[in-house]
């Protein structure tokens, strides 16, 4: 048997790959999940590459369901770009953990409302917001994680601006 050591820094800076690699040896060492093989690249749906303004009108949608309010903000957080195309991942358990929800099958049916709130947006039913792998991930594209973000930073600076404003 051989041993490695890795730092904190090495493991960051790994390629998204390796970096899920460690995560299932680790895990599976742990005895949290049973050891899964290696699984082949997701096959991902066509994701749709969302504008702010299609993510604000998606939010427009869910607006009254905060549950499904704080899951779209959480896929705004940097996530790891994977693939070619390029898709951005985020684990079903962080976003869990972060959104405080109970259990995984509220996230999915959060993400699913946001799904349908975009083809509601698009007027397309074939338009997906995410996808997932068969390693617990979400996947999204790219420009839709910036839109988030950016829609985010958006309400924030006008929430400040409006506190700040002198009442009339």
């Amino acid at each position: 048997m051989t041993g490695i050591t890795l730092t904190a820094e090495q493991i960051r800076n790994a390629p998204a790959p390796v970096r899920q690699w460690i995560e299932q040896e680790v895990i599976a060492a742990l005895g949290l999940a049973p050891r899964m093989p290696a699984a082949a690249p997701p096959q991902v749906p066509h994701l749709l590459a969302c504008s702010v303004e299609d993510m604000a009108g998606v939010l427009e949608h869910i607006r009254g369901v905060l549950p499904a309010v704080n899951v779209l903000f959480e896929l705004g957080r940097p996530g790891i770009s994977f693939g070619r195309p390029a898709v951005m991942t985020f684990r079903l358990m962080d976003i869990l953990h972060h959104t405080r929800l109970s259990e995984v099958g509220e996230v999915m049916t959060c993400l699913e409302m946001i799904n349908q709130a975009l083809t509601e947006v698009k007027k397309d039913a074939s338009v997906r917001f995410c996808g997932f792998d068969n390693e617990g991930h979400c996947l999204i594209a790219p420009q839709t994680q910036a839109s988030i973000a950016t829609l985010w930073q958006t309400m924030v600076e006008r929430q400040q601006a409006a506190r700040a404003a002198p009442a009339a």
